[in-house]
C-alpha cells in the first residue's frame, strides 16, 4: 500500500504461478464498525462498502482485535451483502474446515461463521455454514503466517450453489481473531459488516498492525 491525496492506494500482484487445485493467489491488502443470538440489521444501501474487489469489516468485541479487517468475496458463487449488520457474531467453526456437520451449529444459526481453508473446497464450506442457518462465512487462509496475498475463491466442477455471501481472510488476520477469542475464553467476536470506509476519516482507518502494508 501506497500513501496519496486521497488515502491509501491499493497495489495489486498478479502470481500466476501460484495457481492450486480451486484456488489462484492474487493481491495484496487494502485496507476495511457496528450481543444477543440475534443480529441487528441497518437496511443501508449506501456505496463504499466494497471497493475495488475488497470487503471492510470491524471487529467491535474483544477490544484487543478492535481493528478493520480486509477480506475479498467469492469470484464466482454466493450471494452479496444486502444488509449491514451493526452487531454480528463471528462464530469460529467446530470443526475449524467446516466440510461436514458442525459441533457448533446452533451458534451460527442467523450469524457468521468463521472457517479455515482446507480439507474441502471453498463451496464446499459455504454449503455446510448455510445449511447450518449461517448469515454468511470467512474463510481464513490455513497459512497463519500470510498476511499479504489473498486467494481467489472460484466454483469447484460440482455445478452446486449457494446463497449466502463467501470471504476469504488472510491466514494472520484469521489467526489472531481465533487466539484472541481463545485468551478470553469467548465463543464468538461481534463484529460490524460490512463497512462503509469511505464515511470513516483516513486516521480513523485501523488495520491490523501486522498485517502488511
Amino acid at each position: 500500500m501506497v500513501p496519496g491525496a486521497a488515502g491509501w492506494y491499493c497495489l495489486v500482484l498478479w502470481l500466476p504461478a501460484c495457481v492450486a487445485a480451486h484456488d489462484l493467489w492474487l493481491q495484496l491488502p487494502s485496507f476495511n464498525i457496528y450481543q444477543s443470538h440475534h443480529a441487528k440489521e441497518s437496511r443501508d444501501s449506501s456505496p463504499g462498502l466494497r471497493i475495488h474487489d475488497y470487503l471492510y469489516f470491524q471487529v467491535l468485541s474483544p477490544g484487543d482485535i478492535r481493528y478493520i479487517f480486509t477480506a475479498t468475496p467469492a469470484k464466482d458463487f454466493g450471494g452479496i451483502f444486502h444488509t449491514r449488520y451493526e452487531q454480528i457474531h463471528l462464530v469460529p467453526a467446530e470443526p475449524p474446515e467446516a466440510c461436514g456437520e458442525l459441533s457448533n451449529g446452533f451458534f451460527i444459526q442467523d450469524q457468521i461463521a468463521l472457517v479455515e481453508r482446507g480439507g474441502c473446497s471453498f463451496l464446499s464450506k459455504t454449503r455446510v455454514v448455510q445449511e447450518h442457518g449461517g448469515r454468511a462465512v470467512i474463510i481464513s487462509d490455513n497459512a497463519v503466517d500470510n498476511d499479504s496475498f489473498y486467494v481467489e475463491m472460484i466454483q469447484d466442477s460440482t455445478q452446486r450453489t449457494v446463497d449466502i455471501p463467501a470471504l476469504f481472510l488472510l491466514g494472520r488476520d484469521g489467526y489472531m481473531i481465533r487466539r484472541s477469542l481463545e485468551q478470553h475464553g469467548l465463543p464468538w467476536a461481534i463484529i460490524s459488516i460490512p463497512v462503509n470506509v469511505t464515511s470513516i476519516p483516513t486516521f480513523e482507518l485501523l488495520q491490523p498492525p501486522w498485517t502488511f502494508w
